[in-house]
């Protein structure tokens, strides 16, 4: 006789299990808590070389490309084709492409935004929004008292509320969680006067420089923060 019972159908993760998931594969797990940071592991979370080319290159040549030119379209026409271009690349060397294409579609998006404008300093508006979705982000996970960093380094360790008890680990996640909110603040500060006043090169640089360097040392910070409150017990002694 064959075994007529049906295979049970594979369970659906949970919440938990699938923002576990999604917390692994930020750039905080690239140093468990508790661990020393290296530079190999940051360059890692922002991507490794390729990354940081991938990130930087396309604003780069905005900024050259408007500087020499002073012309809309092939300023922001270049960075779309070079976003393009790392896609291609990819393929072609068989490596995963979505880091790739979410570069072409953040391009490609602030390009169209400055092409029905017509003004090239609205290839940054964009940004701004992402920068003011996110501080309003942290400041809700503030304000109910589940820091978003806390939440994360939580969902890395396994710890997904208990966390929330002990005082060190909170305080250090509602200080790095704020820190956050000053980075993303602080661009808005500085870049959106640059926009209103019709500052495209300059606003171009600060973009760059406010860009992937504050985020990696912002996360270098975090990450020695994080690693004062989860020090695994056995090195305090």
């Amino acid at each position: 006789m064959t075994d007529s019972t049906n295979p049970e159908p594979p369970k659906e993760p949970s919440l938990a299990e699938a923002l576990s998931t999604a917390a692994r594969k930020s750039a905080f797990a690239h140093v468990p808590p508790g661990e020393t940071p290296t530079v190999r592991a940051l360059l890692a979370a922002i991507g490794g070389v390729r990354g940081l080319v991938e990130a930087l290159l396309p604003g780069l040549m905005f900024l050259i490309v408007y500087t020499i030119t002073q012309q809309l379209v092939p300023s922001v026409l270049t960075p779309v084709i070079i976003a393009i271009g790392f896609v291609v690349a990819r393929l072609v060397m068989r490596s995963t492409v979505m880091p790739a294409i979410a570069g072409v579609i953040g391009v490609a998006a602030s390009a169209g935004v400055a092409l029905w404008s017509g003004q090239a300093e609205d290839n940054f508006v964009l940004g701004f929004f992402i920068n003011a979705a996110s501080i309003l982000g942290l400041l809700i996970s503030l304000a109910v008292r589940w820091p978003l960093i806390g939440v994360i380094v939580g969902l890395l360790t396994g710890d997904v509320s208990d966390w929330r008890q002990d005082k060190a680990k909170f305080r250090i996640a509602v200080i790095t969680t704020v820190m956050w909110v000053g980075v993303f603040a602080l661009r808005l500060a500085v870049q959106v006067p640059l926009y209103l006043a019709s500052q495209t090169q300059a606003l171009a640089a600060t973009k760059l420089i406010m860009g992937v360097p504050f985020y990696a040392a912002m996360l270098w910070v975090t990450w020695l923060l994080v690693r004062a409150a989860y020090t695994p017990e056995k090195e305090q002694h």
